[in-house]
């Protein structure tokens, strides 16, 4: 049965591609292709942290898994490493055939060597070099014998070989270059038209000499190395125990295992070979680059004088139904809201949060947090709320990876201010994305209240960059459905869910009774029809209820931006097609579209169909009940469908196929004709 599903890191390898296929995109705007490039290399960096150091950590038998073997994790990660040296050149190729000589167009000299420099700025780097940044460097000998310096995780070094003057044997340095002090990419002079940057490692290189008098410098490349930085927590521990192992834990992540060493494609052999014996560097740990690492950091290349166009996104557009001088609760109580971000602005939510603060009747306020904005206005009005009066519960995933720290800090503030904080529950991640706001009577009897589900966190920063949808509405039965989920975190047992779908309860379930019906429909001859729009499909028992669902004659499209194990086109799935879009917002909603016989079922929660999502994980989902909303969102699909600017299917070999072979301007571009269609309903 395994070549009936897509391996998943080859499939998340796939998705990764695509990002890297828009930073070829000549019609985007220059930056912003440039910032796919930057995304495509954070995103390795993060896969290899994380996926591929668990894989290893298995192929050396540092850990067991029930899931694969050693045999097989060794496999895989050969075949990852094969396929990321694939695709580096795929990444190098676009990187120096179309975005230097794009820039070299707008008038901006990006040198990529010393060799390259002008005459006239020679003397202005040498003069830099020894002003700025000979200071900061520390060269630190490398030996066979004695590793006397610890490579952190992703710092780019320079590793250099160089040979005493009058003769001996090589000697080995390597320099951590000092981008805590100064900036990666450096802005030379102006000559006439023309505007010049620089690599900072690069006028490093251009100055060994200076670095190491008495020395004949022979060649220097940069270096780096990826540590594993999933750290293994015991969810299983009491609360105080979970929060002393994050506190001890994440300080270790920059010294864990390596999982990836990353080196100049062009260095010599036998150069290589002396850094992986003083390193104890295994060949599988080899990953070859190009002369310039860390290419994430191009996110940050300077834009000389604005001189190239920068780029322009669809701005967050307000509600005139909800200005600041509206009441979101009066307008909840009459119709349920759904807004789009980032075309909607998240101000609306915090507008709804700002209201429970004042509202005289609000006594309670119960929110979940998964990973939390820095000096987040969310957490300083629910803080207000606190102060004002109000029972502010929130829950706290502690296990939010890489938001950690950052999670635990901000719940401490906020239980200093007297908002009641429930921390992980033990072997379980809370990924919902929730808030119930609860009102009351002076006589304490319920009055109508208000629930709000989303796709997405609630962080103002990436609610700017994330395309997700919430609802909100003062259902009774969801309300009430919220509250039961809300107890559930503080440990009531066997909650009865009427309406909302939660991971671990009645998701499951539901979803096989959806996929049953369409299923049958299909066999009496009617439309069988699904739509499903996640982040991710990996779960084998729900892949094969939708090749069960493909057999039976149920049409189905998928929407999935990243990883997908189901293969498509094949004889078990040929009424499947697997749509992809990566554009200027990254793809995070979670809609569900059951056709049911013309009467359409839509769905909109947190989960996606991956093993951990629907079954270690809490996770809620809540019907759309309101007709217009269901058109909405139906139109919202139907526009993704028909993306021809931004979307690829995923084939059986799992290669992102242009929807139209030369994806034209005027072809649909979904994420910009829904923004559009939102404007047009202001």
């Amino acid at each position: 049965m395994e070549n009936r599903y897509f391996k998943r890191d080859i499939s998340w390898l796939s998705f990764n591609y695509r990002v890297l296929m828009e930073a070829e995109d000549d019609t985007l705007p220059l930056y912003e292709r440039i910032n796919f490039i930057s995304i495509y290399s954070s995103n390795l960096e993060e896969f290899y942290k994380i996926r591929v150091a668990d894989h290893k950590a298995v192929a050396t038998g540092v850990s067991v898994s029930d899931e694969e073997s050693v045999q097989s994790a060794i496999e895989l990660v050969d075949q990852i490493n094969k396929e990321v040296n694939r695709q580096f050149q795929e990444r190098n190729r676009i990187y120096k055939q179309q975005i230097l000589p794009a820039l070299q167009k707008h008038h901006i000299i990006f040198y990529q060597t010393p060799e390259e420099v002008e005459p006239l700025h020679q003397e202005y780097l040498r003069q830099f070099f020894r002003e700025e940044i000979f200071p900061y460097m520390a060269p630190v000998p490398v030996s066979k014998d004695k590793i006397i310096s610890f490579l952190r995780d992703n710092r780019l070094y320079l590793a250099v070989r160089l040979y005493p003057k009058g003769g001996g044997q090589a000697e080995y340095f390597v320099m951590k270059q000092p981008y805590s002090k100064l900036p990666r990419f450096i802005q030379l002079p102006k000559i006439g038209k023309n505007y010049y940057l620089m690599f900072l490692e690069d006028i490093i290189k251009a100055n060994l000499n200076v670095i190491f008098p008495g020395y004949d410098v022979d060649c220097s490349y940069s270096i780096k190395i990826s540590r594993d930085a999933d750290i293994l927590i015991d969810d299983t521990a009491n609360t105080n125990e979970i929060i002393e192992q994050v506190k001890t834990k994440v300080k270790k992540r920059k010294i864990g295992a390596v999982c990836r060493f990353v080196y100049d494609h062009s260095m010599p052999q036998d150069f290589l070979d002396f850094l992986m014996d003083a390193y104890h560097i295994v060949p599988r740990e080899l990953v070859p680059g190009d002369s310039h690492l860390n290419l994430e950091d191009l996110r940050d290349l300077p834009n000389p004088d604005n001189i190239v166009p920068p780029i322009r996104k669809p701005q967050p557009m307000k509600l005139t139904c909800l200005d600041e001088h509206e009441s979101i609760f009066r307008y909840v109580e009459k119709k349920d809201l759904l807004l789009h971000y980032p075309y909607h602005s998240f101000d609306h939510f915090i507008h709804f949060l700002y209201e429970a603060v004042h509202e005289p009747t609000v006594r309670e306020i119960m929110v979940t947090q998964y990973r939390v904005a820095e000096n987040s206005t969310v957490i300083n009005t629910l803080i207000a709320a606190a102060q004002n009066g109000k029972r502010v519960t929130v829950f706290v995933e502690l296990k939010a990876r890489f938001d950690e720290e950052n999670n635990l800090a901000t719940a401490e503030m906020m239980k200093a201010a007297g908002i009641k904080i429930i921390f992980s529950i033990p072997g379980l991640k809370v990924h919902a994305k929730v808030a119930l706001v609860l009102r009351r009577d002076d006589k304490g009897h319920r009055l109508t209240s208000y629930a709000y589900i989303s796709t997405g966190n609630f962080n103002e920063k990436t609610a700017k960059l994330y395309a997700d949808s919430g609802l909100f509405t003062c259902n009774p039965v969801i309300v009430n459905d919220l509250h039961r989920l809300f107890r559930t975190l503080q440990g009531k047992k066997n909650p009865v869910f009427h309406h909302l779908l939660v991971a671990r309860f009645n998701l499951i379930p539901e979803l096989n009774r959806l996929i049953g019906h369409e299923m049958e429909l299909a066999r009496q001859g009617k439309r069988g029809r699904i739509v499903l729009k996640m982040n991710a499909l990996q779960d084998p028992a729900m892949i094969d209820r939708l090749y069960e669902a493909s057999q039976a004659g149920v049409e189905i499209d998928l929407i999935v931006r990243g990883i997908c194990c189901l293969i498509p086109g094949q004889e078990y799935s040929r009424n499947i097609r697997v749509t992809r879009i990566v554009d200027t917002f990254l793809e995070h909603a979670r809609i569900w579209y059951f056709g049911n016989g013309g009467r359409p079922k839509l769905f909109l929660g947190s989960p996606d169909w991956m093993r951990r999502n629907l079954y270690r994980r809490i996770e809620a989902v809540t019907p759309i009940l309101d007709k217009e909303l269901k058109q909405e969102l139906t139109h919202m699909l139907r526009i993704q469908l028909s993306d021809k600017r931004k979307a690829c299917f995923v084939d059986e070999h799992l290669q992102n196929c242009w929807k139209s072979p030369q994806p034209q301007k005027e072809n649909v571009r979904s994420q910009y004709t829904f923004y559009e269609y939102l404007k047009s309903r202001l």
